[in-house]
Formats: C-alpha cells, sequence, structure tokens
C-alpha cells in the first residue's frame, strides 16, 4: 500500500483510487455524470494564557463526499468510512436522493472546455510547507509572545491569552468529464490579544501572523509587542458628537469593504437579485482612480489555487478596472441561471489587491492619516449592520479621532453608518500600507461623508 507522508494518514495514490472507484460505482448504478472529492486535514493548536499553558488540541478530519446526477437531478452523500463498501454506500445514498429531486435545468458539472484536464498546464503554486513542531515547541512560542507583550508596559496586566496553530490537509477530486486533480496546503498561525489597563479604563486588542509557511510568520516578539502597543494606544477612550465626516478605515478593516464588493457581485446574490449591484458589469461601481486585481497563481498566496471547486481552470484578471466592474464572481450554477460563463469561482475569489492609481510609494498610514485631516480613524468594526439588498451600512467602531491631520485621542462606542454603493464612490484615497487578510490585499481606506453616531 501507498505510504502516506508530511503527518497524513493517507496517500495521493489511496485518494486517487477511492474516487476512481466512486465514479465508476455511479456509472455502474446508472448516473449521467459524478464528481467526487476525499480530503484529509490535521494539525496541532495550542493557547496559553498569563504565562501558563491552557489548551493543546490536535485534530485530525477526513471525509468523501460524491455527487450524482441523473440528467438534470442531483444527490449529493458523504462519508467519512473510506472502506470499499461505505464508499458504494455513499454513493447508492447519492443516487438515491437524485432519483427523487426535483429536476433543475441548471444543474450539472462544469462544462468540459472549462475544465483543467490537463495536469501539465497547472502552476505550481508552493502551497504546501508542513510545520515540524510539537506541543511544547508550540506552546513555548505562545509563551514567548504573552510575555513580550505583558512586557511592553506595566499597564499591560492582563491577557486574553497566545495561541499558534499548524494546519495542514490535502485532497483529490474527479468528475466523468475527465477533470483529476488534488494537492496538499498548509496554514499556520500566531495571535495573542493583551489587555490594558485596569478598572473601568481596560481595552483590549490583538495582533496576529498568519502564513502558509512557517518560516514567513513574523517573530512572536514582534506580534507581542505590536498587541500590546495597539492595546495601550486605546486607553481613556471616549465618544464624540453626531457627525457626518470623512472616515479612515485601517486597512485590516478596510479589507472589509472589499469583502462586500465580492459578496454583492457574486453569482448566488446576484441570480436570487439580493445584492445592492444588480446588473452592474460593465457600470462604475468604486471611484475611477480604483483598480482590483485577481492573480490566482501568487506562489504561497492564501488564495491562491490552479482550478476552483469543481474543477475549472483559474485565471488572472482584472475585476475592476478605473472604477468600472469588468467581472462578476461566478461558478457553474450561478453563471448558468444568469446565462453567463462561469469564472472558476466556486469556493470563492482569489488573491484580489485593490489599489488606487493615485497612491504613491510614500502614502503610509500617518500620510493618509494628514490626508484625513479631522474625522475619524476607525480600528475596529463591530455588528453586522449591513444590507446587502439596498447597501446600507451600519456598523459598531472604535478608533481614534484626528484634528489637524494628528491623532488627538481615541474614541469608543460610536456607529458609523452610509450606504455601501456610495462609500465605495466615496473613496478618494487608498493607502500604500498594504495589508493581506486571507484572499485580500488593501491599503488604508479613506472614504467622504460618512454619518457618524456618538453622544
Amino acid at each position: 500500500m501507498p505510504q502516506a507522508q508530511d503527518g497524513f494518514a493517507y496517500s495521493p495514490e489511496q485518494f486517487q483510487q477511492w474516487i476512481e472507484d466512486a465514479l465508476a460505482e455511479a456509472k455502474k448504478l446508472g448516473a449521467t455524470d459524478a464528481g467526487a472529492e476525499v480530503s484529509e486535514g490535521c494539525g496541532l493548536s495550542v493557547s496559553a494564557r498569563l504565562g501558563q499553558l491552557e489548551n493543546v488540541e490536535r485534530n485530525r478530519d477526513k471525509s468523501l463526499g460524491i455527487s450524482v446526477y441523473l440528467g438534470q437531478r442531483r444527490g449529493n452523500a458523504s462519508t467519512s468510512d473510506f472502506s470499499a463498501q461505505a464508499i458504494r454506500d455513499t454513493v447508492r445514498a447519492a443516487y438515491d436522493i437524485a432519483r427523487f429531486t426535483a429536476e433543475d435545468e441548471f444543474a450539472g458539472l462544469a462544462d468540459e472546455a472549462d475544465l483543467s484536464l490537463d495536469p501539465a498546464a497547472r502552476p505550481v503554486l508552493d502551497l504546501f510547507h508542513p510545520w515540524a513542531i510539537d506541543a511544547a515547541q508550540a506552546a513555548d512560542i505562545a509563551l514567548r509572545c504573552e510575555a513580550a507583550a505583558l512586557g511592553v508596559d506595566k499597564r499591560i496586566a492582563n491577557s486574553e491569552g497566545a495561541a499558534v496553530s499548524a494546519q495542514q490537509s490535502h485532497f483529490w477530486m474527479g468528475n466523468t468529464r475527465g477533470f483529476r486533480g488534488g494537492y496538499a496546503s498548509s496554514r499556520h498561525s500566531l495571535s495573542v490579544a493583551p489587555i490594558a489597563g485596569r478598572g473601568n479604563d481596560m481595552q483590549r486588542d490583538a495582533w496576529y501572523s498568519s502564513m502558509r509557511d512557517a518560516a514567513d510568520l513574523a517573530s512572536p516578539e514582534a506580534v507581542g509587542r505590536y498587541a500590546a502597543e495597539r492595546a495601550l494606544s486605546r486607553l481613556k477612550a471616549r465618544k464624540v458628537a453626531t457627525a457626518e465626516v470623512p472616515v479612515l478605515f485601517e486597512s485590516t478593516v478596510a479589507i472589509g469593504l472589499l469583502g462586500a464588493l465580492v459578496q454583492a457581485t457574486s453569482g448566488g446574490a446576484l441570480y436570487r437579485r439580493t445584492t445592492f449591484l444588480l446588473d452592474s458589469l460593465g457600470q462604475p461601481v468604486m471611484a475611477p482612480h480604483i483598480d482590483i486585481a485577481e492573480d490566482p497563481h501568487v506562489k504561497k498566496g492564501k488564495g491562491s489555487s490552479p482550478f476552483d471547486d469543481e474543477g475549472v481552470v483559474t485565471r488572472a484578471r482584472s475585476v475592476v478596472q478605473g472604477g468600472v466592474l469588468q467581472g462578476y464572481f461566478l461558478s457553474s450554477y450561478s453563471a448558468r441561471k444568469l446565462g453567463m460563463k462561469t469564472t472558476g469561482h466556486a469556493g470563492g475569489s482569489h488573491n484580489l489587491r485593490m489599489t488606487s492609481r493615485a497612491t504613491a510609494p510614500g502614502d503610509d498610514l500617518p500620510t493618509m492619516i494628514r490626508r484625513l485631516g479631522r474625522g475619524l480613524l476607525v480600528t475596529e468594526l463591530m455588528g453586522q449592520g449591513v444590507n446587502y439588498v439596498t447597501g446600507d451600512y451600519s456598523r459598531g467602531a472604535s478608533g481614534y479621532w484626528v484634528e489637524n491631520g494628528e491623532i488627538a485621542y481615541p474614541v469608543h462606542e460610536v456607529t458609523i453608518a452610509g450606504n455601501l454603493k456610495d462609500m465605495l464612490h466615496n473613496i478618494v484615497g487608498i493607502g500604500a500600507d498594504e495589508f493581506t487578510m486571507g484572499t485580500k490585499t488593501v491599503g488604508s481606506l479613506l472614504v467622504t461623508g460618512m454619518k457618524l453616531a456618538g453622544n
């Protein structure tokens, strides 16, 4: 039997055989089409608080799922048992579900012309970097990170703890239209959440580092110190008067506005007509100086993949050019519902980067604060007050009040409100202080004309 490597219990060759077995069983039962995927994930998570080890967790998950099509009726079933009988039973379950499911004219596998059928044409993306770390080593890193935070200032008297996570997974998928493919990937992280102050003036903040390769993580000491500095800067926060002011979103929260655009231009929202950007393709959706590029083939990128969750080829593209929307985010199903072609986004977006043609290399956060002049710098958002049907936006916020281009004092317990359609058009600047969270990268965003509800 082929041997698994790098901490996995199963080998790629075993995965490939189980996919072949599942697809063959589906065809034997009379399926007109079928697609299957088998996966395994494993990892280590360790947390520590106030100098003591708190939790050590090891996880190992596995699954085989199959979709069976009888014409345009679809059934799906999954199992965590990889025995031959369990796989046959799972295929039979999916087949039986399909028999009694209503027909859907848009159901079906991705079209063969869209699939990534040539393995040699797929880019090598360097996504797998297993971290050979044990619980004691992970605990030491977490403790060092928290100690660095606690050591910054005597006002850092408490902590919600520090955590280290090392995760890896691999999968193989295939369908009856000729697609076969899979790969291994990893993601590792380090985080800490110190608490500054005492009594009625206590403030929490956090920081983290997350990478596919543990060698690329920030040092525990750097993460700890920066988290502590953020918490300290929030002490003696005040409320502010209700006003209409420009708002500067720190890069860590500005990513949410990019996420809102993706949500509003995704296939599900479009065909359900539950988006404020309905029929927006080829229309101005942002300020004219803004571009959004997508590149699924960035080496070590968190949103990188040679194909999407259906096996469709992924390609670099322009999503927004000069403020004008160039493309939606569509799977095969949502594309058919809209009378369009898939964009290779079954499973989500890939490595998006939002930039401004007006950004200069020196436009760091202090420069953007000076450009803000007078208004609110937002460093944290709370609540889920976004209505994607209307675009109405209302979120709890905290951050800093800015006067004459300088931070005057920290602010908390305020609400910022507007409409996403207006906010995207009212972005007057993007900083060069880019930050990447998951699949999205953006600098700080300066938005004019937002309502601030305070005292």
